[in-house]
């Protein structure tokens, strides 16, 4: 059966958005038998693998020059953001507080990264921006109060201060990685080789690598391939054939939805009301900015 560039893009971003979509009940389950450092760690260890075989495979050329003195520090940077800080942040909030609350609290990203980009990139501050900031604000607040707007009362701060602060170090990889021009696959095959060390290292002073259920490594397998590796490929490829990039990342906004989905049937979490609320806040406010978001002039 032959697809044209643009379903073939469409299939792609698919695949990956409903494969990011299990990450959340991913990382509740496969915590059940290890620790999140033991998780960043071994999920890490084989993004790495992935990303290296992509890498030789699809460009090999720019794989010879990785070990330029200059390619090593990009890659350090980005890898000390992520995987290592970003992941051994989010997990920690996976540990704190149910998948219901963590996975839309850390979709606060893409305001995250606007802001960064009026900080670090020069852009303007716009109106809708602002509006998209209060709305993505209002929706953590609606999560981390359970709904209870009233007393303010927080359910667990620490938790949900984690869960939104890993944006904060996403939003930083990005800008980051937007600076760095190499080619996407080395750039992640890098990242995630001195994340996967920075982990290992963290690991031998401050943890262990034995886990309490040796089961829990399929999980960190599934967790490495589809979360952190295989899928941002999908989503790469999904990308550069699109003919509107703009709309195709859209697709992105169905992951956190799709998600409870997997959280309610898999984990038997009961869905709040407060949940989805929060989450219609907090997506709202990013695709009010998509929708309005000023075209660049070339």
């Amino acid at each position: 059966m032959n697809f044209d560039k643009n379903t073939k893009s469409i299939l792609f971003s698919l695949m990956a958005v409903v494969l990011w979509s299990t990450s959340a009940t991913a990382f509740k389950l496969t915590l059940e038998g290890m620790n999140f450092v033991q998780l960043l760690f071994f999920s890490s260890f084989v993004s790495t693998l992935v990303f290296f075989v992509l890498s030789y495979l699809k460009r090999r050329n720019e794989l010879l020059s990785f070990l330029r003195k200059k390619n090593i520090k990009n890659s350090i940077i980005l890898g000390l953001l992520n995987p290592f800080l970003y992941y051994m942040i989010l997990l920690k909030a996976y540990t704190l507080l149910p998948a219901q609350e963590a996975q839309p609290l850390n979709y606060t990203w893409p305001i995250a990264i606007s802001i960064f980009s009026v900080i670090f990139l020069k852009q303007k501050l716009s109106p809708v921006l602002i509006i998209g900031l209060i709305s993505a604000f209002l929706g953590v607040i609606i999560i981390a109060t359970g709904g209870n707007l009233t007393s303010l009362h927080f359910q667990n701060i620490y938790g949900v201060v984690l869960a939104s602060g890993s944006s904060i170090i996403w939003a930083g990889f990005w800008i980051f990685n937007l600076l760095d021009k190499r080619d996407e696959l080395i750039k992640l095959f890098g990242a995630f080789l001195a994340g996967t060390i920075f982990t290992a290292i963290y690991i031998f002073f401050f943890d262990s690598f034995l886990v309490s259920n040796p089961l829990s490594f399929l999980g960190a397998v599934y967790v490495g391939f589809f979360e952190m590796g295989f899928t941002f490929y999908l989503w790469l490829m999904g990308l550069s054939l699109s003919q509107n990039k703009a709309t195709t990342s859209t697709l992105a906004y169905l992951s956190p939805f799709l998600s409870m989905i997997f959280i309610a049937i898999i984990l038997g979490e009961v869905i709040k009301p407060s949940s989805i609320i929060g989450l219609v806040f907090i997506v709202g406010g990013i695709l009010l900015q998509q929708i309005f978001k000023k075209p660049k002039l070339n």
